[in-house]
């Protein structure tokens, strides 16, 4: 009697049918450690046989195909063009240039370049840091050399703290800037309340990987964190740029 194929066949197809692909494989590896760690990207990594995974707080993680072993840490990559070079500050910059490039201007304090703007950084601060006004008392000299300054809140304390009131003040006062000025020369803003997104530039900057204020972001996503005279500070931007 000839035997047939058929069977053989059938579970081979219904196998490959519920077989997961390595990135669903590696997105329930990772649900085991937490079912609420939000996973963005899965794509593969420069090195073979290696995966990387973009987390929602910003994180990037690396896993081999199974989701068995995990690092995380900065990748590096040593070429003749680009010399010893972090992967996962590309990826990091990426990210934030992405997230930047999303933000609505009416939503952010801006002090715009004088003349022809030939560059802008966003900044995210702390009315009541000392080095975020000693930085406000050189964006004037950043604004004459074409730099436009954009601030984003981050108030240290967090939501409900008494600089986050401050900060929701400046963000609903009729003239932002003079707020803005205001605080920083340490003198007191009037109390207003509105809708307003304090609380979300918070949380994008903990996503950005900001610790501490003044902490600086340029167009291209890379992250200047503390205070940099303005000399410095536009060097680093064209070198950016």
């Amino acid at each position: 009697m000839r035997r047939t194929l058929l069977p053989t066949l059938l579970l081979l197809l219904s196998t490959s049918v519920f077989a997961q692909s390595v990135e669903e494989q590696i997105q329930t590896q990772i649900k085991k450690i937490d079912a609420s760690i939000p996973v963005v990207s899965i794509e593969k990594a420069p090195i073979p046989g290696m995966y990387e995974v973009e987390l929602g707080s910003g994180e990037v993680l690396y896993t081999d195909e199974k989701g068995e072993f995990f690092l995380l840490g900065n990748l590096y990559q040593l070429s003749d063009a680009e010399g010893f070079v972090s992967l996962t500050e590309k990826k990091q910059n990426a990210q934030r240039e992405k997230e930047m490039a999303a933000l609505d201007e009416s939503d952010l304090v801006v002090y715009p370049a004088q003349g022809t703007e030939k560059a802008s950084v966003f900044v995210f601060t702390d009315v009541d840091c000392p080095y975020c006004r000693k930085l406000h008392d050189e964006v004037p000299k950043l604004q004459a050399q074409g730099v436009t300054v954009k601030y984003l809140a981050f108030p240290r304390q967090g939501p409900g703290s008494p600089v986050h009131k401050k900060m929701e003040s400046i963000w609903c006062a009729e003239d932002r800037n003079a707020a803005m000025d205001q605080s920083k020369q340490g003198k007191s803003v009037a109390s207003a309340t509105c809708e307003n997104p304090v609380i979300d530039q918070y949380m994008l900057g903990q996503k950005a990987g900001v610790t501490g204020t003044p902490a600086i972001v340029t167009a291209q996503g890379k992250l200047i964190p503390g205070y940099m005279p303005a000399s410095r500070l536009i060097e680093l931007i064209k070198a950016d740029s």
